[in-house]
């Protein structure tokens, strides 16, 4: 990071390329759907993980960076602050961290452990019918989105009770981004 930091930050040719470049405007940004570093570059403070906490995240201390002109730079900025903020979440979630294992105990969905899987026959078919098979969720639908390094990166599902969705589609954050572009 300090490396980065020393590098670019305050390099003038660095400034000269980004600053005042490609800048999108808060109301482009949220028009265009844009998610992840490349919308809080243009200030606006939405971040999965804050709005729709998952996987604990709501017990760890770290805020949104955000730019304020929209520019390459902002975006540039709030991806260095995020990568502090990342090392920092990890530092947290090590301490909170139990000890033993950490793997579900949940027979239906969890592979068993691989020496019972070569000494145990109810193992080894356990493991046979997951991995071939999978599991049946319910029926219904489901949306479900995690922030992923460019934005938001949601999955879309619909269950009819068996092991193969009837719909799937997956809401990537690269295609809303690039998709602003033109602009």
């Amino acid at each position: 990071m300090k490396e980065y930091e020393t590098l670019l930050t305050e390099n003038i040719i660095w400034l000269k390329r980004t600053k005042g470049v490609g800048v999108i405007s808060a109301g482009d940004a949220l028009s265009w759907g844009m998610t992840g570093p490349s919308l809080r570059g243009s200030g606006v403070k939405y971040d999965v993980r804050k709005a729709f906490p998952y996987s604990g995240y709501d017990e760890f201390d770290f805020d949104i960076p955000i730019g304020s002109s929209g520019d390459v730079y902002d975006r540039y900025t709030v991806r260095l602050r995020e990568m502090e903020w990342s090392n920092s979440i990890v530092r947290q979630a090590l301490e909170k961290l139990p000890k033993g294992p950490v793997l579900s105990d949940n027979p239906w969905v969890t592979l068993p452990p691989k020496e019972m899987v070569l000494t145990d026959m109810a193992s080894l078919i356990r493991h046979f019918k997951i991995a071939s098979e999978g599991f049946q969720p319910p029926p219904g639908e489901v949306y479900a989105s995690v922030e992923a390094s460019k934005g938001e990166l949601g999955f879309y599902i619909i269950s009819d009770g068996s092991n193969r969705p009837f719909r799937f589609r997956i809401r990537t954050p690269s295609f809303a981004n690039l998709s602003a572009l033109p602009r």
